[in-house]
């Protein structure tokens, strides 16, 4: 991969025009598919194969009155007077028939109607006017929305002087979330964040212009999905926060590395290939741990949720490959100006230049490496000596003991409050005070008991019954008597007597634990009700949903834990081949995750600061903080941990050992990867926390906790987990840190995080020295599993230009895993091998693509084999065991392989063009009669031995499990 990014930022260096142009059509495109696409964010929350939900799905069908969405008005007379005086009941009446009017209006209960109980308060000073819709929330047009409005007007002016008639209820209960100007602070933070690391205005801004571009196409994205899926009014704002987050934070990590090779003296082409070749890699190893994280957040099973956590992935992925692209483009747009203040490169002037022989440009151009060669050392041996990072690690590294139970002690401290986490959907209540939804909903509170903003439903199927009124009425009396039922506002059957409802008012409100007490409760009685008056009743209703979500949401954290912990033990094993890094890596997460929702409870249930952060009202919080929370905080927690911890081991495993003992090392390692890293880890933390909490103050109510805890989890996972635990413990460990079982290393796939393969083939760009190589090998074995092990070949040394013929004899078991290499079905090698050109293992993908291979076991499909092998512009093929066929079939693969050889040089006339063999046999007669058969005469031959202790190679073709990669 990180050989991939290389090229990639390479042409994206040399082609910035054309990587703009392309990323702003998209955005055009996306931008026109809005327009014809979208139709606007869903806050409709459902949750399949739950009892509310099929409750829901019954009653749309049969009972269609009670089971759209809802409004309320609420009316209260003036001091010393009562709803049911004379001129409110004859204002109200004129409004209920008025509304009645609205299109997509299904029924207005009469606050006055004796079969309905509860819609006068208990003192007469207020009524309630409900209204039911004939479909859901979203489904409700404009203009009755408007006439509601009209109407509640209206009927505030007609009551005397004194009353109020607020509009309120479920169809006003959320808010659509919108941007404001606070959130646009965390990017001017962003902006000077930037600027202090870089030292440049053109390099600051390029992070910002990516993000911002790619947040746009996201958006954008998400808006066009509205026109064929749900989708939640919070989804665009957590996909903006997410994706400035992350593109900011990836172009800095590229842009980063690129600045310090400048400053150094590379050139900025090969800077921007490297950068986006080593950096780039670490960045694509985050984005998927973020993908991944978000993705799983459909272990939830809830779609509205799903969809969430598939938009914010999307984010996440465009942010990931507008970094490894238009990041470059932007390098190449500046060239070589990205130095940065103080740091400018001195060069020798264009006009010198030309007066200069080579000899003397040349003297120049080493005089003037030198003198910036000396000034970065004296540069890094100041930072050495005075740098806060030095300082610090120093510390924590002296006193790791302390330094780790101080940390653990105060997250642990953070956390208490989360013990306390009461989890809900949005309500009304939650609304910023003043709203007029707020003001029906404290209303209805303060009148009807709390209970009457979230009433509950029973329904069921009576079509067995003789007397349905007399049925629904015992039910609703026998329902009444459920502790925790205030009462049973209706008790009645559907008009063709197929269906009834209990309309239940609990005691406590939507919010409150004891009403999901109550639900249980209910659901528990119905077996009962079922045995006593043959009824098998549902509990349903808006609250009933949100409380099954929350429940189905609490449920799935302790899965979805385990499946980011469990991940990033795998993912962070794969990267630093060691046991114990993934363990204090996992370990510090939950910590991180644990004080970031301890932050939340505090602050949102126990009220601490909720005026200056401007809550609406202290209680519950949104159901899927907490799950959303995780999943994303995993994958900033392994962008900090890979920065961080892939620099550490770099240096161990490159560290002089020489007079050393192992644990000096470690130590040593662990302080010089924090120093060479930190820089861009505080920015980047810095970044992330400016943004995320940029929308606490005046966000959305549901977004609010989301983004608190995303805030406190980020500076807590990067300043106290990764920037203090983590060096302690490692200095804790010493070189166990970087220990792993062997057979568990070999398990394990290797994944290049860092970019190793592209500064290999770097160091092997002008190998070998000989022109025109089609194979070029030197020190060439096959990995083993084993110290005790001998491999099944080793000390391989060969060249064979272009148009030339490899045979190698000796065993099966020998000769096909080195053809395998050849031919980059092999990664197990060890050495130098090249193939056309290309550095393998790392071109494996590439060599595949280019190379035909043949395993001859079977004589009867050999010919099928070769000719298949051959297919296309095939250059250089690898043919095994040729020594098995026998006179005929050799004769008609020599055919094919004349016809190969000529189809190559009618292609073209370069000496890269000509068709390139390798064979394998035992016998190495038979092998030279097929090649000169094929008019193959220059052969270079190979005979490897046969190991000694080798544990016996496959055969046959059908089982190559234990050579292929």
């Amino acid at each position: 991969m990180s050989t991939f990014l290389y090229t990639l930022g390479r042409w994206s260096f040399r082609h910035p025009w054309r990587v703009l142009s392309a990323w702003l059509l998209i955005l055009v495109l996306a931008g026109g598919g809005v327009a014809l696409f979208a139709k606007g964010t869903d806050n409709t929350f459902a949750i399949p194969g739950t009892e509310s939900q099929a409750g829901l799905e019954m009653l749309s069908r049969t009972f269609p009155q009670v089971s759209g969405a809802s409004a309320d008005i609420v009316v209260v007379s003036a001091d010393g007077a009562g709803v049911r005086d004379q001129g409110y009941q004859d204002a109200i009446g004129t409004t209920i028939s008025d509304i009645e009017k609205l299109d997509f209006v299904e029924a207005v209960t009469d606050p006055f109607d004796e079969r309905i109980s509860g819609g006068v308060s208990d003192d007469d000073r207020a009524a309630i006017i409900r209204i039911q819709f004939s479909g859901e929330a979203t489904e409700v047009p404009t203009a009755t929305e408007d006439g509601l409005r009209e109407a509640t007007t209206a009927l505030g002016t007609a009551l005397p002087a004194g009353s109020q008639a607020v509009l309120g209820g479920q169809l006003f209960a959320t808010e659509i979330p919108g941007a404001s100007i606070t959130e646009a602070l965390g990017v001017v933070i962003a902006a000077i964040v930037l600027m202090l690391t870089f030292r440049s205005f053109l390099v600051a801004g390029m992070p910002l212009a990516t993000a911002i571009l790619g947040v746009a196409l996201s958006v954008a994205l998400i808006f066009i999905a509205t026109g064929f899926a749900t989708v939640s009014s919070t989804t665009p704002l957590l996909a903006v926060m997410l994706g400035l987050a992350v593109g900011i934070d990836y172009a800095l990590f590229i842009v980063s590395r690129h600045q310090d090779q400048v400053r150094g003296g590379m050139d900025p082409e090969e800077s921007a290939a490297r950068a986006t070749g080593t950096a780039g890699s670490a960045v694509v190893f985050a984005g998927i741990t973020v993908l991944i994280a978000l993705i799983g957040l459909g272990f939830a099973g809830i779609p509205f949720l799903t969809t969430m956590g598939v938009a914010a992935s999307v984010a996440v992925a465009i942010a990931v490959c507008i970094g490894l692209t238009l990041t470059p483009a932007f390098l190449g747009f500046a060239k070589g100006r990205v130095v940065g203040w103080g740091f400018a490169r001195k060069r020798t002037s264009a006009r010198r230049r030309r007066t200069m022989t080579a000899e003397q440009g040349a003297e120049a151009d080493a005089v003037a490496e030198a003198a910036r060669a000396g000034k970065a050392a004296a540069r890094k041996a100041r930072t050495e000596r005075t740098g806060p990072a030095k300082r610090w690690v120093g510390l924590v590294t002296r006193h790791p003991v302390v330094t780790s139970v101080a940390v653990i002690g105060l997250l642990g401290v953070t956390a208490i409050p989360a013990g306390s986490l009461a989890l809900t959907l949005p309500t009304a209540g939650q609304l910023p005070p003043g709203n007029e939804a707020r003001t029906a909903y404290e209303l209805t509170d303060e009148y009807f008991g709390p209970g009457a903003n979230g009433p509950l439903i029973m329904t069921g199927t009576i079509v067995t019954s003789n007397d349905p009124l007399t049925l629904m009425t015992d039910i609703g009396d026998e329902v009444a008597k459920i502790p925790g039922v205030a009462q049973v506002a209706l008790a009645t059957p559907n008009q063709t007597a197929d269906t009834g409802i209990v309309q239940i008012v609990p005691e406590t409100g939507p919010e409150d634990p004891r009403t999901a007490d109550l639900v249980r409760e209910l659901r528990a009685a119905e077996d009962r009700l079922y045995d006593q008056f043959g009824v098998r009743l549902l509990v349903t209703g808006y609250t009933a949903v949100t409380i099954d979500i929350s429940d189905q949401l609490g449920a799935a954290l302790l899965p979805f834990g385990l499946f980011v912990v469990g991940l990033s033990l795998i993912l962070l094993m794969i990267v630093f081949r060691s046991i114990w890094v993934p363990l204090t890596a996992a370990g510090g997460y939950l910590l991180s995750v644990a004080a970031s929702f301890g932050v939340v409870a505090a602050v949102f249930e126990w009220g601490w600061f909720a005026d200056a952060l401007h809550v609406a009202k202290v209680g519950p919080i949104i159901s899927f903080m907490p799950i959303v929370l995780m999943g994303v905080l995993f994958g900033l927690a392994m962008d900090y941990q890979v920065f961080l911890v892939s620099r550490m081991r770099e240096d161990y495993v490159h560290a002089d050992r020489e007079g050393r003992t192992p644990r000096e090392v470690a130590l040593g390692a662990v302080r010089s990867g924090f120093m060479g890293s930190a820089r861009v880890v505080v920015a980047a933390a810095v970044i992330m926390f400016s943004v995320f909490v940029a929308f606490v103050p005046e966000g959305d109510s549901s977004l609010k906790p989301i983004a608190l805890g995303l805030a406190v989890g980020v500076a807590v996972d990067a300043f106290l987990v990764r920037m203090t635990l983590v060096p302690a413990v490692l200095a804790l460990l010493g070189a166990k840190a970087w220990w792993m079982p062997r057979w568990l290393d070999r398990l394990l796939p290797k994944l290049d995080v860092e970019g190793e393969a592209v500064e290999r083939e770097i160091g092997l760009r002008d190998w070998p020295t000989e022109p025109a190589i089609a194979l070029a090998a030197d020190d060439l074995r096959a990995a083993t599993s084993s110290d005790d092990e001998e491999p099944a070949f080793a000390d391989v040394h060969l060249r064979v230009g272009y148009g030339g013929t490899l045979l190698v004899t000796g065993e099966t078991r020998v000769t096909r895993p080195l053809l395998l290499a050849l031919a980059g079905r092999l990664s197990a090698v060890e050495g130098r091998l090249r193939v056309d050109g290309l550095l393998l293992p790392e071109r494996a993908g590439a060599v595949r693509s280019r190379v035909g291979l043949a395993l001859l076991d079977d004589p009867g499909s050999a010919v099928d084999e070769v000719t298949r092998a051959l297919a296309g512009r095939t250059r250089l093929a690898v043919l095994c065991d040729v020594d098995r066929l026998d006179a005929d079939t050799r004769s008609d693969v020599a055919e094919e392989l004349r016809r190969a050889a000529v189809a190559a040089r009618e292609r073209a006339d370069d000496a890269g063009s000509a068709f390139t063999l390798v064979v394998s046999a035992r016998d190495e007669r038979r092998a030279l009669a097929l090649l000169a058969d094929a008019h193959r005469p220059d052969v270079t031959s190979l005979a490897l031995p046969a190991p000694q202790r080798h544990r016996p190679a496959p055969e046959s073709s059908t089982d190559l499990s234990e050579v292929f990669a």
